[in-house]
């Protein structure tokens, strides 16, 4: 839900996982969100960074290495 000035004022935004596309509800206490610093040409880490949402479903299976 967003404002006349297009803010989005949502308490809670949920998140979908990466390797299922299904989204991660509130009570999924066993997924994890990652991180990874995207780097150029040279090897060094730039100031953007790609993040990856993984359910608990995906993690329990042990599949969550070959999502990312």
């Amino acid at each position: 839900l967003t404002d006349p000035q297009g803010v989005l004022v949502d308490l809670y935004v949920p998140r979908k996982c990466a390797a299922t596309n299904r989204l991660i509800t509130s009570k999924d206490h066993a997924s994890v969100q990652i991180s990874i610093a995207d780097v150029d040409a040279n090897g060094r880490a730039t100031n953007t960074s790609t993040t990856f949402a993984l359910c608990g479903q995906v993690r329990s299976q042990g599949e969550s290495d070959d999502s990312l």
